[in-house]
């Protein structure tokens, strides 16, 4: 009887050990994880869903109909870009890297000339906090005056 109860208190034990790292792990997983900075507090892993980043640019910049069809299709092909560019090993990082910017710059381009004069005005604030953030890394996302930092993993 006192084997038995050792046992069950053991396994216990273990369970409750065991259980918030399986917890962890799971939220890691790919299948729970947000694909954009909007489901997450401004921190993703890997590329922005081009839907949920339109989704984005439409609340932040009031896009029309016209406008949210047009740059979802922009996003979607820097996404397809991007994917191609990531699996190219024949380039080392330094090109890569290179290349990628050169696409995002063109993106952004031909965004910013759908936008009437309001919208390219936040556009360039928003362009601008991304910029700072870039140079500042891992002090917090592009727009973390609009929302808290997540806390640390």
């Amino acid at each position: 009887m006192l084997k038995q109860c050792l046992l069950i208190l053991l396994a216990a034990s273990l369970i409750s050990i065991a259980a918030p790292f399986a917890a962890a792990q799971s939220n890691d997983s790919p299948s729970n994880a947000q694909p954009s900075a909007q489901g997450n507090g401004g921190w993703h892993h890997g590329p922005p869903d081009p839907a949920q980043r339109t989704q984005e640019l439409t609340r932040k910049l009031k896009l029309t109909s016209d406008q949210q069809t047009k740059v979802q299709g922009i996003l979607q092909s820097e996404h397809s870009q991007m994917e191609s560019l990531h699996q190219d090993t024949s380039l080392s990082q330094q090109d890569r890297h290179a290349k990628m910017m050169d696409i995002h710059k063109s993106s952004d381009t031909q965004i910013r000339a759908l936008l009437d004069s309001t919208q390219q005005k936040k556009w360039d604030e928003m362009q601008a906090r991304r910029e700072q953030w870039g140079q500042n890394r891992h002090h917090g996302p592009p727009d973390a005056g609009d929302r808290q930092a997540p806390p640390p993993q």
